[in-house]
């Protein structure tokens, strides 16, 4: 059942409400207000998740370091890389996951618990992916022809097993200037030069001839080499 409150004059809330001051209905209203921000303040503070600092070192299964490991946090879109020694570091919320991938490794997942320190240290090791390929059998046509390409090969008759012509100091210089790098060589040397990059992400470059204690070294070291010709050539007269 709805009960109305009937008219304003009849009504004695209304009449009370009536007399009140307007500085007390101002004060009630500030009150209010004030009460729905703290509690709002209170309710955002509980929601707000923690942020700690992830630090470690990422090795193999044999314990060497890993450097190029790459740390990724997707919700965030951001992360890092390790160092040449297997470092890293990276700032994350609790809750946060961290994928961990790197070329010829299994991909792992992290997620940073609920009671976590400010300052978590970790070490993760990689374990290598190994992906074995369908056995390949090569045969000749014919029997002849696998006779034929067994003769003409130009197979070394000592006892070492290598042909002298491949030890010529000439063509192995030459291969040395003309054979480019592989892709395991590619990879390794990209890897080199962005960790070191990363390393250098922080502080400035410096240039090593403007250090003055690297030439006193190098003064040091001339000096040093022209008293050693001197008692040789000392040592001839004598």
């Amino acid at each position: 059942m709805v009960k109305f409150l009937g008219s304003y004059q009849s009504n004695p809330y209304f009449c009370r409400l009536q007399r009140l001051p307007v500085k007390k209905n101002t004060l009630l209203l500030l009150f209010f207000a004030l009460f729905l921000l703290i509690s709002g303040q209170e309710a955002s503070a509980q929601n707000r998740r923690r942020v700690i600092q992830l630090s470690g070192i990422v090795t193999d299964t044999t314990g060497a370091f890993l450097p190029g490991v790459n740390f990724y946090v997707p919700k965030a879109g951001r992360g890092t890389t390790s160092l040449n020694n297997g470092f890293f570091s990276l700032p994350l919320l609790i809750g946060d996951t961290v994928l961990i991938s790197s070329v010829g490794y299994r991909r792992q997942t992290y997620v940073v618990p609920q009671d976590a320190k400010e300052f978590t240290s970790v070490i993760f090791e990689m374990s290598p992916d190994i992906t074995f390929l369908k056995e390949v059998v090569v045969t000749m046509p014919t029997e002849e022809l696998f006779k034929e390409a067994i003769l003409a090969l130009n197979v070394p008759l000592d006892n070492t097993g290598i042909d002298e012509k491949n030890l010529n100091a000439e063509l192995l210089a030459l291969m040395v200037r003309t054979t480019p790098m592989d892709g395991n060589a590619n990879y390794k040397y990209y890897i080199n030069q962005y960790s070191n990059s990363m390393g250098d992400k922080f502080h400035p470059l410096y240039n090593p001839f403007l250090n003055p204690l690297n030439w006193a070294k190098f003064i040091k070291d001339l000096k040093k080499k022209k008293r050693e010709q001197d008692k040789e050539t000392q040592k001839k007269y004598d």
